[in-house]
């Protein structure tokens, strides 16, 4: 039934009917660039880590020939060849791996998505919402240019099965903590209203407190934070080590030291990998969100 599910929800959202086998379809990428769908491409190149993610997650990973730098997870993805970076990804590199599948994302410069095109490199740009609904869409939609479709159904629909799991658990309580998610850095940059990140929190049952602000990224003042006076402090960090040392920073700053989630131990360590990256791993990360913002739900079973 949950496969079924999200098979309907696929074919809703990527707007392709079932035709029968050997013929072709044709649907639109994120960007508006037509792609015809044919026979299942061999040689792929992921410009993106999440891209990259979600290709393992299908079992493509034999067919993937070149990723980004970034492409650091899984283990597998650091012996592949990398074409760059996100922002500037080699187009020489690419042209010799021969793809007749590049997989684009956000962050990809689209002058450079462009010029891949005008060299009749085959392009297919994805853009992210800010809904966990909209990666079981991105999974579908890479599932369906790479011929794997009933693959991205079925690890949707266990993703779906997931996070519907979680909001059934939460469903009826009334507790809703605020929260200063801080991105781990320089400064006490933090997500506001636009950014998928916010979706996050409030999904987790939970309330940003920069959630007032119309922009993705936001950088707040120790005032204003100490005004806002958040429940819960969520660091996202690469280790906990950086974690370690940011919460540290956050018991010595003279003023940070006496919000609420400071003086009462209520800061916790959130993968930054996860939780960033528009991939599988945002659902590991929604859980685990969920359960740092709700201690008393550690054990329970939904």
């Amino acid at each position: 039934m949950q496969v079924r599910k999200v098979a309907l929800l696929f074919a809703l959202a990527l707007g392709v009917s079932a035709l029968p086998a050997g013929q072709s379809r044709a649907i639109r990428d994120d960007l508006g660039h037509e792609w015809t769908i044919g026979p299942p491409p061999r040689r792929i190149v992921s410009l993106a880590p999440n891209v990259t993610e979600i290709l393992f997650a299908l079992g493509l990973e034999d067919r993937i020939v070149g990723v980004t730098r970034y492409c650091d997870y899984p283990a597998g993805a650091l012996a592949k060849e990398k074409v760059g970076g996100l922002v500037d990804p080699s187009l020489e590199k690419i042209s010799a791996l021969k793809p007749d599948l590049i997989l684009a994302f956000r962050g990809n410069p689209v002058r450079t998505l462009g010029k891949m095109r005008s060299l009749g490199l085959p392009v297919f740009s994805l853009e992210p919402a800010t809904s966990l609904e909209s990666l079981l869409e991105t999974i579908g939609k890479i599932g369906l240019v790479t011929g794997s479709e009933e693959a991205a159904r079925a690890h949707a629909a266990a993703l779906d099965a997931r996070i519907k799991a979680v909001e059934a658990f939460l469903r009826g309580r009334a507790d809703r903590p605020k929260v200063f998610l801080s991105l781990q850095g320089q400064g006490l940059w933090t997500c506001g209203r636009e950014s998928f990140l916010d979706a996050l929190i409030q999904r987790a049952g939970a309330v940003n407190i920069a959630a007032g602000i119309p922009k993705k990224w936001v950088l707040l003042g120790r005032e204003e934070i100490l005004h806002r006076d958040p429940d819960v402090v969520v660091i996202m960090a690469k280790t906990q080590a950086d974690f370690e040392r940011a919460a540290a920073w956050f018991r010595t700053e003279p003023r940070l030291k006496h919000l609420r989630a400071v003086a009462a131990g209520r800061m916790s360590f959130l993968d930054e990998n996860k939780a960033s990256r528009f991939g599988p791993r945002l659902v590991d990360a929604f859980e685990e969100l969920v359960l740092i913002l709700h201690p008393a739900l550690q054990g329970s079973e939904p």
